[in-house]
């Protein structure tokens, strides 16, 4: 058996979103509008929006804090997978990218699920209780990213999972010439949370690089 990771081609990235992932119409949507916009390969991929919606699912998740909101798939993907009673807190800069998001979530039917905190997500962390949230998603600036993931730590609960997106900076991680402030923060993130003992982790190649940590 190969233990190589799959090199997806276009062919196959269709034929994966084809047969794949069931996508709602609103995130289909949502989808084409944003890949109008210069920053488009911000946004998530249908299958890690279906993966992530998955797990909501698979974990009875009742509680959600996404860091990075940006046009919204990835908040409606995971809200409309929450229960009646479940809610989403979003943190993002950007009202100009979250008009976007509030018309999504509007037209998926769960707005009412969603809390908008616009602002640094610093300061709204620092608003929230401890133990709070059965899942964190952070994919917001990657200098913030330590940050972002001490205060995870603090907010989710015991048992619950926190998802960090762009671990790999498109394989910029591995390479020792690429320095910048992005790449230099999210390889010294992935080191410390590879001998992290406040959790459990995998980090997949999924996409741009998803990490899974479960906080023990």
């Amino acid at each position: 058996m190969s233990n190589r990771t799959l090199n997806l081609t276009d062919d196959l990235v269709t034929y994966v979103r084809t047969v794949g992932v069931r996508e709602h119409p609103v995130l289909a949507a949502l989808r084409q509008s944003t890949a109008n916009m210069p920053e488009h390969s911000m946004q998530i991929a249908p299958e890690q929006g279906g993966f992530m919606a998955l797990l909501v699912r698979l974990m009875y998740i009742r509680d959600i804090l996404e860091i990075g909101t940006f046009t919204g798939y990835s908040s409606t993907a995971m809200a409309l997978a929450l229960p009646p009673e479940g809610r989403i807190t979003c943190c993002d800069v950007s009202r100009e990218w979250t008009d976007f998001a509030r018309r999504a979530w509007t037209d998926a039917g769960v707005a009412d699920q969603v809390d908008l905190r616009l602002g640094p997500a610093t300061e709204t962390l620092a608003t929230l209780e401890n133990d709070s949230f059965d899942l964190a998603f952070i994919d917001a600036d990657k200098t913030g990213y330590d940050a972002y993931y001490e205060g995870c730590l603090r907010v989710v609960r015991r048992g619950g999972l926190i998802l960090i997106d762009n671990v790999l900076q498109a394989g910029r991680v591995t390479d020792e010439t690429q320095a910048d402030d992005n790449v230099a923060a999210i390889r010294a993130l992935n080191v410390k949370i590879a001998a992290d003992e406040r959790v459990d982790h995998v980090l997949l190649p999924v996409a741009d690089g998803l990490t899974m940590a479960r906080v023990r």
